[in-house]
């Protein structure tokens, strides 16, 4: 046999070569790129593309809902939550399913169902869930009821998951019912701080107030479960955790809101149907702020409502208006009720205008402390008559004394012969007025156009500007500017919110008391202190005065627009200790129910009330012997009239 002979492999050449380790080089590289591609997307956007795939899918998808952030006080008690409920499904498609029962197909799961459901949810009608398993026998989500609390849907988990001594399940034909969990806002204290806290509407929506203020912060991620096949045709899970929103820490004291919200339903309680059908006022309002930061500890409006159920109108129109009130009409009703009237509502102050009229006329020298002014009860300005309160004239007042009898004529004459148009439109930019504060709540009234400037004051906008009235600012506005007065000259932008806790604890953010400017200097502050000290231990707002307590105070009394229709807005702004104060207090009574409004009495009577259980919880201790600043003042000629109860701020009469 000839032997086979083997041939030789031929040999590549070397260009041959190359060009095989080139294409080799090129194939890794674009291997290792699309490698390093994959990763990137996988790390950068798995989770959005694995959705895509997840929901390509023929299996349903479950929406895990996340929980929207609490609302808490500086204490942690909390004002505002989310609680777990439960919505009722029926799956028809599991129920009306058919099993093999002795050869013979039948539907096992429908009737011990819907027995078990009418047994546990007496609510329910046995016939209406036959018929929805009739009419829609492949429907997977029929909600049956709404909201339930967990107490209450535990008797049915109860029995679908009740075994036996050997593990089995007693009632192994319950199928087809399942619990959708959602979570529902609740508020403990049911209206206490309304308007300030707000509350929340279909789809966690917030609606006024902080709920609405900051709902991007409340709010989370809600998270998914899918269900879908593997490669082995077995049915799996994907779950994508929820992101719950971030808690609220608010500056607000549940006991010291408390405290004044009881004060506001007494004082209304009081004066209802005094003079005429309504509550004890048009409206009741409190700001409780302290000076040296900016916090607001309290805020209260009355009328208020139960956050729990907003849009009740019950109490807004009588049965028989009811029957025909339009829903537009009982929609704007509770759009007025939501308003808040600390930061929303416009009005003219009255004489807690005065310290500020004075304090610009000191800052800019036009004031000094050696002035004298001779009131008679009236000025005649641009040939109008504009009275004082004491129509026979207080006599002789000094800066001290005019704020003491809160005398019209004195601060007139203050404005018109000394601080002049451009001073006092400065300053009053300086307080604020006319601007937003910027306070975290929605809904702040602008009042640029509600002020004069100093291309549109005349004289006689000048003179009556200068006691408070023919201009309109918010409380916010006063309180903030006011505190200034009285802590030094610095004026602290007004907030709510002290810090945002995330989810797992942490702190997201912290608000820092902000000054944004100093209005007066600390001499004057200090001044407008005393002279404010005295207005309450012997002027106008002595009715405010707590026994012990070293306070001050200034009065307003403002009559409302049309004039001479006998309405009155009176109001009592004070601070506490007199050294150091550690609160501003302002509150409002905006047409009280009584014949005879016009006295700051109805305001300083309700902020007495109020300090004199807010002073031992606040550790504000009394401290009258300690300051002795009333030593040395002369009150000789301090008019008897006013004796705490009726104030100097509104026109007699204009000529």
């Amino acid at each position: 046999m000839a032997k086979k002979v083997k041939k030789p492999i031929p040999k590549l050449s070397r260009g041959m070569r190359k060009k095989l380790i080139v294409l080799f080089t090129l194939l890794t590289v674009c291997l290792c790129a699309l490698i390093g591609r994959l990763m990137y997307i996988n790390y950068t956007s798995g989770e959005k593309y694995e959705k895509k795939v997840l929901s390509m899918q023929s299996y349903d998808s479950v929406t895990i809902p996340y929980q929207r952030g609490d609302i808490v006080d500086r204490n942690g008690t909390v004002l505002a939550t989310s609680v777990a409920v439960y919505n009722v499904i029926m799956d028809c498609s599991v129920m009306t399913s058919e099993s093999k029962v002795d050869g013979e197909k039948v539907q096992k799961y429908l009737e011990p169902t819907i027995e078990a459901l009418v047994d546990c949810f007496p609510e329910l009608d046995k016939a209406t869930l036959y018929k929805y398993a009739e009419e829609r026998p492949d429907s997977k989500y029929i909600i049956l009821l709404k909201k339930l609390p967990y107490d209450q849907i535990q008797p049915f988990v109860q029995l679908q998951e009740e075994v036996d001594d050997k593990g089995k399940k007693v009632n192994p034909n319950i199928k087809g019912v399942w619990f959708e969990k959602v979570y529902q806002r609740r508020y403990p204290f049911n209206s206490m701080a309304s308007s300030v806290l707000g509350f929340v509407s279909a789809g966690d929506v917030g609606t006024i107030g902080l709920e609405n203020y900051y709902n991007d912060i409340l709010n989370g991620i809600n998270g998914r479960e899918y269900g879908y096949l593997n490669s082995e045709s077995d049915f799996e899970k994907t779950v994508i955790a929820p992101q719950d929103g971030s808690t609220l820490v608010t500056t607000i004291d549940a006991n010291i809101q408390s405290i004044v919200e009881k004060k506001i339903l007494e004082f209304n309680a009081a004066y209802t149907n005094n003079y005429r059908e309504g509550d004890g006022s048009l409206n009741t309002a409190v700001i409780i702020m302290n000076p040296n930061t900016g916090a607001i500890l309290a805020m209260a409006d009355y009328p208020n409502f139960d956050l729990n159920n907003p849009r009740d109108v019950s109490k807004l129109f009588t049965e028989e208006e009811l029957e025909t009130v339009t829903t537009e009409d009982q929609m704007n009703a509770l759009n007025q009720l939501w308003r808040n009237f600390c930061v929303s509502e416009t009005y003219e102050p009255g004489s807690v205008q005065k310290p500020f009229t004075v304090a610009g006329g000191l800052e800019t020298g036009a004031l000094n402390t050696n002035l004298t002014f001779v009131c008679d009860g009236h000025e005649t300005i641009s040939g109008s008559f504009i009275g004082c309160v004491a129509l026979q004239g207080h006599g002789t007042e000094t800066l001290e004394k005019s704020l003491m009898d809160s005398c019209n004529d004195a601060l007139m004459q203050m404005a018109t012969n000394y601080i002049g148009v451009k001073n006092f439109t400065e300053y009053q930019g300086i307080f604020g007025f006319g601007q937003k504060t910027g306070i975290d709540l929605p809904g702040e009234a602008y009042t640029a156009s509600l002020i004069y400037t100093e291309e549109n004051m005349t004289t006689i906008d000048l003179a009556t500007n200068s006691f408070g009235q023919n201009y309109n600012c918010t409380m916010i506005q006063m309180v903030s500017a006011f505190s200034s007065l009285v802590n030094g000259g610095y004026y602290y932008q007004p907030y709510l919110v002290s810090k945002v806790v995330g989810a797992d604890g942490g702190t997201v953010s912290v608000t820092e008391p902000t000054v944004l400017k100093q209005t007066v200097s600390q001499g004057t502050s200090d001044l407008l202190r005393t002279y404010m000290y005295n207005t309450v231990s012997h002027g106008t707002g002595n009715t405010a005065k707590v026994d012990g307590y070293s306070m001050g105070g200034k009065t307003g009394t403002a009559e409302k627009l049309p004039r001479n229709q006998g309405n009155y807005l009176v109001s009592y702004m004070g601070f506490a200790p007199y050294e150091n104060p550690e609160l501003v207090i302002y509150c409002i009574v905006d047409e009280p129910n009584t014949i005879d409004q016009p006295h700051s009495y109805y305001a300083q009577n309700l902020a007495r009330e109020i300090m004199e259980e807010i002073f031992p919880y606040m550790n504000i201790y009394p401290d009258e012997e300690l300051t002795g600043v009333n030593a040395n003042l002369d009150i000789t000629g301090i008019d008897p009239y006013f004796n705490g109860e009726r104030d100097g701020d509104y026109l007699p009469g204009v000529e």
